[in-house]
């Protein structure tokens, strides 16, 4: 067992999760990947993060599922040793958009058994391993980053579903490092705004204009890396004396104007 630190990321094999794989390999770390889809049908986007020359463990699973949770927690730890890092990224928007009066029970369960249910057990699954790690290695200084949204605080009628499971994601935030802080694990969570993805293509022609029309200061889309780049300055022990910490990357979307 190597002492390289290890950062283990969830949802990365494509879009955001993508991009924070491939910017904590370029600073160092061995990845650990959890995703529902297959290596093979996602090769392109696992390459680039292998050509940094960081050692990377693709799990497939799922992290609705406690046997999945467990697996990748234990594969993780026979294959590096440690964890150091959890970015918990994994996440869906509702197949269908629905209004609230309408929306399914299936829906729900759909999208919060993913973005929150999965989020706070897995968290809970690598908190308890991290404890553990403290007292087993020398200069361990574990961190917890959250990918929430800024739906946690923006109504969005035709998907409240989302909106709710991204506020539950911010309390896990908070929660945890308020639990975790006699032990020296820090959390965080970054809240992205409108960020280029597989998820937000399907409506690239509408933010496109609302952007130009000013609907954040900062008018462009934002990107995986811009999400990465935040994920990186946390896990640089820069905020060593912060935690719960949250980081707006919205391009300005949460100044309030008039």
């Amino acid at each position: 067992m190597g002492q390289k630190k290890v950062a283990l990321i969830t949802g990365a094999a494509r879009g955001i999760g993508n991009g924070i794989a491939l910017q904590l390999a370029k600073d160092g770390y061995s990845i650990a990947i959890m995703d529902v889809l297959k290596k093979e049908d996602v090769a392109e986007n696992i390459t680039p993060i292998e050509e940094t020359g960081a050692k990377v463990l693709y799990i497939r699973g799922d992290i609705t599922k406690s046997e999945s949770r467990n697996e990748v927690v234990a594969e993780t730890l026979a294959e590096f040793g440690r964890i150091d890092v959890l970015v918990n990224n994994a996440g869906v928007a509702p197949r269908v958009r629905m209004d609230i009066l309408e929306t399914t029970e299936e829906s729900f369960d759909f999208v919060t058994g993913i973005n929150l249910k999965g989020t706070f057990f897995l968290t809970q699954a690598v908190a308890n391993q991290m404890i553990e790690l403290t007292e087993k290695l020398s200069d361990y200084r574990p961190k917890i980053i959250n990918i929430g949204s800024m739906s946690a605080y923006v109504s969005s009628v035709s998907r409240g579903e989302y909106c709710i499971s991204k506020a539950g994601v911010s309390m896990v935030t908070k929660l945890f490092a308020d639990r975790l802080a006699e032990y020296g694990v820090n959390v965080y969570e970054i809240r992205p705004g409108i960020i280029l993805t597989p998820m937000t293509e399907v409506v690239k022609g509408k933010y496109d204009k609302l952007i130009e029309e000013g609907l954040t200061p900062i008018k462009r889309w934002g990107y995986p890396k811009d999400i990465a780049n935040a994920v990186s300055a946390f896990c640089s022990d820069k905020f060593a004396f912060s935690t719960g910490e949250i980081v707006n990357v919205d391009g300005g979307y949460h100044i309030q104007r008039l």
